[in-house]
């Protein structure tokens, strides 16, 4: 086993300190990669506080990882030692299961290894994620990352990026169409720029008018506060599509009220309680609400080659692994512009 350096939440309500874990040597379709750096998601905040529940301790938490392979087994063909490479939110699945073989591994049938707060195949092995030094990863669950991204800004696109290019692609949203984006956050703003750059129509929903700056800088078109009064009013019948990336309690049914006929909204932030949904916005309009989780690796990749392609990243503030639980502190606040980043060189 290899022992690495980590951070940890070892229970739900004291803060991450630093921990020792242990990963498998390099098998033969292993890669070993030293991280540079990993993103700070929402999940990780609900997930080591043990906010969604069947939390596992202890928990190193990141599934926004990436850095520079450092060794391959001898099976490996695709990937070479010094490449940039990422890791998403799982590190395996069973690969037999009808989702895996279409590459939807993210929606496996049999048994899906997170990268962290789950286990390995054998139902029994914890996964540690990317708050640590080094992981060694199946080579099939390992993505490249293109020349043209900066990689601190590179690594939340492993989970806000594809999380929100997925469902765009899915229901192939671009030019011509009208596209609401929900929430100004991590997800919020990767949904902005990779809407804007299928060349749909962004409008920005947020609650209040501070970040209309930002949205615009982003590339939506428009910007409307939710708190405003006639906001609803005044978009009611608008969007083709709205995608709704807010992970608080919020009345799924006046937002459906945006829609056009045939409209679809589009469920990526995933709130802490169950909501309220009548049947009328859905029924006298003809719309659809749905779901979407994360990518496939081939998508994964997609999403990344998009994004070099059209040369963005996050938007993100790189801090040290010793400011974690500050941090944790200020997205719960929203006090971030949009996600922070750590430098995993400030553990070593």
């Amino acid at each position: 086993m290899i022992d690495v350096q980590a951070y940890a939440a070892m229970n739900a309500t004291t803060p991450l300190t630093p921990f020792t874990c242990s990963r498998r040597e390099v098998g033969r379709q292993d890669i070993l990669i030293d991280i540079h750096y990993c993103g700070v998601c929402h999940s990780d905040v609900h997930q080591a506080r043990d906010e969604w529940g069947g939390s596992l301790f202890p928990m190193v938490p990141g599934h926004e990882i990436v850095g520079r392979i450092e060794k391959v087994g001898a099976s490996v063909k695709q990937f070479k030692v010094g490449h940039m490479v990422g890791v998403g939110c799982f590190v395996d699945s069973c690969r037999t299961c009808p989702a895996c073989k279409k590459g939807l591994e993210q929606y496996c049938e049999g048994h899906l290894s997170f990268t962290y707060n789950g286990t390995e195949r054998d139902g029994l092995t914890p996964t540690y994620g990317g708050y640590s030094t080094k992981i060694v990863v199946d080579q099939r669950y390992v993505v490249r990352i293109p020349k043209r991204l900066r990689p601190e800004e590179a690594a939340p696109l492993l989970c806000a990026g594809i999380t929100t290019y997925s469902p765009l692609r899915h229901w192939r949203v671009g030019k011509k169409h009208r596209l609401a984006v929900v929430g100004l956050g991590g997800l919020g703003h990767m949904a902005i720029k990779i809407g804007a750059a299928l060349g749909a129509q962004v409008t920005v929903l947020s609650h209040s008018d501070r970040k209309q700056a930002d949205a615009k800088r982003l590339g939506a078109r428009e910007f409307y506060a939710t708190s405003q009064p006639d906001t609803f009013t005044t978009l009611a019948k608008r969007f083709d599509f709205i995608l709704d990336t807010v992970s608080a309690p919020h009345d799924l049914d006046a937002y459906l009220e945006l829609l056009k006929t045939d409209g679809t909204m589009i469920l990526v932030g995933a709130p802490d309680k169950p909501a309220q949904l009548g049947a009328f916005p859905l029924i006298l309009k003809r719309r659809r609400l749905v779901g979407s989780l994360i990518g496939g690796i081939k998508e994964t990749q997609e999403m990344l080659d998009f994004c070099g392609k059209h040369k963005f990243g996050a938007d993100v503030e790189v801090i040290p692994i010793q400011r974690i639980n500050d941090a944790y502190d200020r997205l719960v606040r929203g006090d971030v512009r949009y996600r922070f980043v750590i430098d995993m060189a400030s553990m070593k």
